[in-house]
């Protein structure tokens, strides 16, 4: 289905990610909202009660299914997607399967005025969001009226803007990897939203803010730029070396790597194998993070169950050293170093992503190889906040200042889960006695 969508003209309308209201062209009193579960067009105004401004706002995101760069998905407050099943817009909570993405995705079409959009559905090319007697449907194309101005809508500023700082990225991500190169914010993730983390494409996003990002879009593919692993996309991580980019992933719980002459691809793998393979070391061969220090030397940190790190050769895919093997209290996965003033801080994860109780403690240490004293929680849940199962973080200095921040994922506020995360940024700070304060999560 999504073949046959590709080969549609492209349209020069968009719908900004963010908070969004859609308005109905031939009922301007009108927006789209979702009531009881089911999409609807109900009256809004300024003067309409909290409730419904906020099932008349929707989080524009990209679209779920991986489609082109014009296909969005709806998020509502709750944490819910607007989809169509039996040809029926409603609401439900992301299942990770392929025809829920599909039908929670709609690709952006030229209304049938002067700035106006038409939805149509990624699954059903050809048809379109339109409302009937008030309810909202995807029906089959027609020029005749009324169809054209039914399907057609305004996008208009949110009737409730969102109050939310995160996510710092719109979409299901999880395991986010923050770099800064040349003074632009990349975050390598993976794509959430799958069934047992079964996704098979890497993406990057790009910001030099922190908060407007764009995405650039699908950088390597399991099964097509790696020919070694067809699935479990997971956990990437990012190093530049003599002027090359080299790109660390999981990939049917193999570490492999590949590289580009740019941070946003496409990357080639290098290899043609695993750099770590299955079974390599006791636990799973995942999460791989690369650290390189002021000498120029760079260090490859992975693992789950167990954590390993060694040091890489200069040619960023190989290692002939030995491999340590770190001790550290309640360690799960995930491992991410930084290095301050001469003290390295490595950070983990503890507990399983699944849980609410997914955390990160963390070790400082004279080396990037240890040995390591723990120094306790780091990012932990904030119930009040609606925040659980915070971690498989990664932190990053702005470049020329002792900012610093950390990247994370945890459950989707407020209905998320462990398949179901998103990306949110928040302030890592050093104390003056070498420790780092607990972050303070927002919402």
């Amino acid at each position: 289905m999504a073949a046959s969508l590709l080969m549609l003209p492209a349209s020069a309308a968009t719908i900004a990610p963010g908070a969004q209201s859609l308005q109905s062209v031939n009922f301007p009193t009108r927006s789209i909202a979702h009531a009881s579960g089911l999409g609807a067009l109900p009256m809004v105004s300024a003067t309409s009660t909290e409730q419904a401004k906020a099932d008349a706002t929707l989080t524009v995101t990209p679209g779920l299914a991986n489609g082109p760069p014009e296909c969005v998905s709806f998020q509502a407050a709750n944490g819910m997607w607007l989809r169509h099943k039996d040809y029926r817009i409603r609401l439900a909570q992301n299942d990770g399967s392929e025809t829920f993405r599909g039908d929670a995705t709609f690709c952006v079409r030229d209304g049938a005025t002067a700035g106006t959009v038409r939805l149509e559905s990624y699954n059903y090319p050809g048809r379109f969001i339109r409302h009937r007697d008030y309810q909202l449907w995807v029906d089959t194309h027609s020029n005749a009226a009324p169809f054209p101005s039914d399907s057609s809508f305004k996008v208009i500023a949110p009737w409730s803007p969102s109050a939310r700082k995160n996510p710092a990225i719109k979409g299901l991500f999880g395991d986010p990897n923050i770099v800064n190169f040349d003074g632009r914010y990349y975050v390598y993730p993976t794509s959430d939203g799958y069934a047992g983390w079964s996704g098979t494409q890497f993406r990057t996003f790009s910001s030099l803010d922190l908060v407007n990002w764009t995405d650039h879009g699908n950088i390597l593919s399991l099964g097509v730029d790696v020919t070694w692993a067809t699935g479990r996309a997971w956990a990437p991580t990012i190093a530049r070396k003599n002027g090359r980019y080299y790109f660390y992933f999981c990939a049917d719980t193999n570490i492999g790597v590949a590289s580009s002459a740019s941070p946003t691809g496409p990357f080639t793998d290098a290899l043609g194998r695993p750099l770590v393979a299955a079974g390599f070391r006791s636990g799973q061969m995942i999460d791989p993070h690369v650290f390189t220090a002021s000498d120029g030397s760079s260090y490859l940190l992975w693992g789950n169950g167990g954590a390993y790190g060694v040091q890489l050769n200069d040619d960023m895919v190989s290692f002939s050293g030995t491999v340590q093997t770190f001790s550290l209290p309640n360690f799960r996965e995930g491992l991410f170093m930084h290095e301050r003033a001469g003290t390295y801080y490595l950070s983990y994860s503890v507990d399983d992503t699944r849980s609410e109780n997914y955390h990160v403690d963390y070790a400082t240490g004279p080396s990037p190889l240890g040995p390591w004293t723990y120094r306790g929680t780091l990012l932990q849940k904030d119930l009040a906040l609606g925040v659980k199962g915070p971690g498989h973080h990664s932190i990053v200095q702005q470049p020329g200042t002792d900012n610093w921040f950390i990247a994370y994922h945890r459950f989707a506020v407020p209905l998320g889960d462990g398949t179901n995360r998103e990306v949110a940024i928040d302030r890592l700070v050093h104390n003056g006695d070498g420790t780092l304060q607990r972050v303070v999560v927002t919402p």
